[in-house]
This record gives structure tokens, C-alpha cells and sequence, in this order.
């Protein structure tokens, strides 16, 4: 019987976090949890919002899943949530397949996901290409772009399409319902957010501070209250007090329950499940790549220990099969909430707790306020949100990498656009093996040696594998041109690798020099091509035919 699969431990970074746990660390935590936890309030909303779910769907997925992957992950700092990755998946889900179906997808990708840490598969995502990452993420965020120049715009569309082109025909039908002040609050937003960080710069309070009491201090306290919440305050007062004839929260979806979701059971059917499967494994891929790509990065930034990469997928696992019972949408690991509890000085998973506990406190305390809201402004701050999440330099640089890289990269972005996210990671996956084994197999060369009496000499050079055996066949070629009786030598000291097509090659090759006559040695074999012609039986076969030889001379 084979060896059982090895499955990970279940063991959640926060114990081994917790221990010295002293009164300042928890001070630490509570000032980046409180900080994340407001970033996070416009955008779970606005995540929601754009995926084509109620608000309450998103906030609810930011306490639940937060509250989840912060007690269970495997990072010190990591912050879970809804995420923008997921706001194309998710309104393309519904779409097509239905709400409800979202919610039987999301608990099934849950259940994927917890599999794959239980695994170990945790560090395979690492062998995706960066190539394709950086395809797969710049086109959804043009995707996240674009989904938002409807509320940017204050257009009159009833549903927006799934469809990237389909989107574009929509938006250019209905300019006629423009509207001035919901792209104004729109812009105001986009720019505020970009201004914001720089009006609090270094050099800036230094410059016009100098020694007046207090200024420096207000100019500290400015540099701490993210942009985001700023916006969306500004803008409401704004859109409130001045009576603009702007779409809101409240106008578009009557409000926000005050009170703690319902617990609901999806209609779970095999039948159904099955009918499921690409969505699935759409949320289960994606969820991972983003988890563990947020994690890493969290691991660069900070000097805590790295992530356990299957803890984290269990933990994000079980927060994805959790919140579908209380309609919440799929939830991932979130880079720029995860950057701002690093620099806000998390040092482990309670401040994620936090994070998650301050939200429920003002869903509780102040949902009706959120009717107010302009969807023009949440646009501005997803239409922020993507292009920060875009890789815009790649694009310029790729005149510096390879045509393999601007291959991938390219054919990966344009079919997130075109198609969709499972459509572009599938392709870009064989693309990636088919380049790579054209790159291996240029690698291996087989390079001939001066004859000496009448024997023919090569040198093998690489790996051995499938995807190089035809540069064998000049071999074959040569032993038949020659006079029969010819003996081949292959000089094997520079070939790192063999596997069984490799081996198939040889023995062919081996054949054809028998119908000659001849025979075949293979020299100076490393340890890894010796074994597999060990094993199968293929030395055996050379030396008895050697012996042979002898014998008959």
C-alpha cells in the first residue's frame, strides 16, 4: 500500500502569537485594528455594492470573515474580507447562475479551500507565474474600472451586463442620462484620494507648521485618518446639505438592517453542486491566490514569522463556507487593509479581531446614517482601489523581459478582460508549461566528438525529457549513414535529468544501433539518469549485449 498522504497540522498562528502577550502589544493591536476597521467600512460596502449584492453583504463578510481568518489564519497580520479580486467573479456569478447559487458556490469553493491547506497544497500557488499574476490582477482591475462608470456617471441603467464589451455598448446607450453632480462627487473623490496622503506628507507639515502650537501635532493626527473615510464623509455632507439629485444607498436599496444577520441555510443539492463546478473552483482559485499573495507580501513587510500557508487556507476555507449562511460573499485576504494594520503597528491576529469588532459596532450603532451615502462616491473610491491594484509599470517595461513573460502576461490580461478570470488562469497555466518546455528543451543538445577508429562519440548536454527526445534522432541518423558495426559512445557527465520518454529515446536509439551491428555505452551517468536506467533494467540490457560482444570477438 502507498504511504498515506501527510495532512497539515490545525494549528492557528494566534496561539503561538498570544505567548508574551503584554499590555503594550494590545495597545499596538487596538490602534491598527480601530485603523483597518475604518478603512474597511466604505470599502465592504462598496465591494458589495459593485458585485451586485445589498451593502449589509459585504459588512457582514468583513466581520465574519475577518473575525474568522484573524482567529484561525496563519499570519500574524493578515486582514480578511471581501475583496476587489472577487467584485468581476461574483457579479458574473449571479448573473448567470442566481444569488442563491452564489451562496452554494461560496461554501462549496470553502469547503475546496480547507482541503487544500489540509493538503499541504498551500505552496503550490507559489509556482503560478508572476507573468500571469500581474495579467490576471491589471485586468480585473480594468474590469473593477469599468463596472463603476455607470454610478460614476449617474446614468440611468437599470442592470449593468457581465460582460466587459457588453458593458462598454450599455454605457455608451445611456449617456444621454448623464448626470454633472454625481460625477463631480465622483471625481472630487478620486482626486481627494489621491491628495490626501500628500497633504500629509513629511516635507509638506514640516514646511508650513513651523513652531505654531498644536499644528504639528493636527498634521500627525491628519497623516493617521485614512482617505477613504474622509471622502466618504466629506462627500455625504456635501451631497446632503446642498440637496444634489445624486443616487444613495438608501434610494437604490431602502437601507441597512441595524440588527445581526439571519442565519439561513442555502438549498444544497447534489444536482446543484455539480452544475457549480466552475464557479467553485473560480472562488476556491482565486481566494487562494490572493490569500497567499497578500500573505506574502505581509511577510516583506514586516519582521514577524511568515505565514503558514495551509493553516491560512483553512482558515479561509472555513470563513468561505461560514458566511453564505448569513448571506455574506465570498471572502480572500485583502493587500491594502493588511499594509495599513502592518504600518499601523499589528504585531498579531488581534487586531484583526478588532478590526472585525469595530465594524459590527457601527453597523450596530449607525447603520441609518449610510442611506446618505452617494453611489457616485463609493464608485470613486473602487475606481482608487483598482488602480491601485493595477501593475501599470509592467506594461511600460515590457520591452525588458522576455517574450515568454510578455506572452503570458499579455494573453493572461486580455482574456480576464475578454473572457473571464478561470478562462485566463486556465490558459495562461498551459501556456506557461508549453513555454517552459520549449525553454527545457533548447536547453538539452547532444554535441558529436571527433571519431576515433570508426567509433562515434557525443556529448549530452541538459535534461533528457519528453519535450527534447527528437534531438536524439540526429544520433539514429548518423549510426545509419555509417558503416555497419559501428559503435556509439555517449559521453552522459553533463545531463542532470532522464525520465522515461528520455529513456524510451535511448533505448531507440539503442535498436537502431543493434540493426547496424553495433553497440551502444553510456558513460560518466549522474545519479539521477543512473537510477532511472537502473530501475528500468535498461543498464541490464546494455551490458549483457556488451558481454555478448566480447565473447564473440
Amino acid at each position: 500500500m502507498p504511504p498515506p498522504v501527510p495532512l497539515a497540522p490545525f494549528r492557528p498562528r494566534l496561539f503561538s502569537a498570544l505567548q508574551g502577550y503584554d499590555r503594550d502589544r494590545f495597545l499596538h493591536d487596538l490602534g491598527a485594528g480601530l485603523t483597518v476597521g475604518v478603512v474597511a467600512l466604505p470599502l465592504a460596502m462598496a465591494f458589495a455594492i459593485a458585485s451586485g449584492l445589498k451593502p449589509e453583504a459585504g459588512l457582514w463578510t468583513a466581520i465574519i470573515a475577518g473575525l474568522i481568518i484573524s482567529l484561525l489564519g496563519g499570519s500574524n497580520v493578515q486582514i480578511g474580507g471581501p475583496a476587489g479580486a472577487f467584485i468581476v467573479i461574483v457579479y458574473g456569478i449571479i448573473e448567470r447562475y442566481g444569488l442563491a447559487n452564489l451562496l452554494i458556490s461560496t461554501a462549496c469553493a470553502g469547503v475546496l479551500l480547507f482541503a487544500m491547506g489540509l493538503l499541504r497544497l498551500g505552496r503550490l500557488v507559489r509556482y503560478v507565474p508572476v507573468s500571469i499574476v500581474i495579467g490576471f490582477t491589471n485586468g480585473i482591475a480594468v474590469l473593477i474600472a469599468a463596472s463603476q462608470v455607470k454610478d460614476w456617471l449617474g446614468l440611468d441603467v437599470a442592470r449593468m451586463p457581465a460582460d466587459f464589451f457588453a458593458q462598454l455598448r450599455t454605457i455608451g446607450g445611456n449617456l444621454h442620462s448623464f448626470n454633472p453632480h454625481a460625477f463631480a462627487l465622483g471625481l472630487a473623490c478620486f482626486v481627494g484620494l489621491f491628495a490626501w496622503p500628500r497633504m500629509w506628507s513629511a516635507r509638506l507639515p514640516q514646511r508650513l507648521t513651523g513652531d505654531v502650537p498644536g499644528l504639528k501635532e493636527a498634521s500627525e493626527v491628519g497623516a493617521r485618518v485614512p482617505g477613504p473615510i474622509v471622502a466618504l464623509v466629506t462627500l455625504t455632507l456635501a451631497a446632503w446639505y446642498f440637496a444634489l439629485p445624486v443616487e444613495t444607498i438608501g434610494s437604490r436599496f431602502g437601507g441597512i438592517p441595524s440588527g445581526l444577520p439571519a442565519f439561513a441555510l442555502p438549498d444544497f443539492s447534489w444536482a446543484t453542486v455539480k452544475l457549480l463546478v466552475t464557479p467553485t473552483i473560480t472562488i476556491a482559485l482565486l481566494g487562494a491566490i490572493e490569500s497567499l499573495l497578500c500573505a506574502r507580501v505581509a511577510d516583506q513587510l514586516s519582521s514577524l514569522p511568515r505565514h503558514d500557508p495551509n493553516q491560512e487556507l483553512m482558515a479561509q476555507g472555513i470563513a468561505n463556507f461560514v458566511v453564505p449562511f448569513f448571506g455574506g460573499m465570498p471572502a480572500t485576504g485583502t493587500i491594502a487593509r493588511t499594509v495599513t494594520n502592518i504600518r499601523s503597528g499589528a504585531s498579531t491576529p488581534i487586531a484583526g479581531v478588532i478590526h472585525a469588532l469595530a465594524i459590527a459596532v457601527v453597523v450596530l450603532a449607525a447603520a441609518p446614517l449610510a442611506l446618505l451615502v452617494p453611489l457616485s462616491v463609493l464608485a470613486g473610491i473602487l475606481v482608487f482601489t483598482a488602480w491601485n491594484m493595477g501593475e501599470w509599470r509592467e506594461f511600460a517595461h515590457l520591452r525588458k523581459y522576455s517574450t515568454h513573460y510578455r506572452v503570458l502576461m499579455l494573453g493572461t490580461f486580455a482574456l480576464t478582460v475578454i473572457f473571464d478570470l478561470t478562462v485566463a488562469v486556465q490558459v495562461g497555466l498551459v501556456t506557461a508549461c508549453v513555454l517552459f518546455i520549449q525553454k527545457m528543451s533548447s536547453l538539452f543538445s547532444v554535441e558529436p566528438v571527433p571519431r576515433e577508429d570508426g567509433i562515434l562519440r557525443y556529448t549530452l548536454y541538459g535534461s533528457l525529457f519528453f519535450g527534447a527526445t527528437a534531438k536524439v534522432d540526429p544520433i539514429v541518423q548518423a549510426v545509419e549513414a555509417a558503416p555497419p558495426g559501428a559503435d556509439v559512445v555517449l559521453d552522459a557527465l553533463h545531463l542532470v535529468h532522464l525520465d522515461t520518454s528520455g529513456l524510451d529515446a535511448l533505448r531507440q536509439l539503442h535498436k537502431a544501433i543493434l540493426l547496424r551491428q553495433g553497440t551502444l555505452r553510456i558513460e560518466n551517468l549522474q545519479q539521477q539518469p543512473r537510477e532511472v536506467i537502473e530501475r528500468a533494467g535498461f543498464s541490464t540490457e546494455l551490458a549483457q549485449h556488451l558481454a555478448s560482444e566480447e565473447v564473440a570477438a
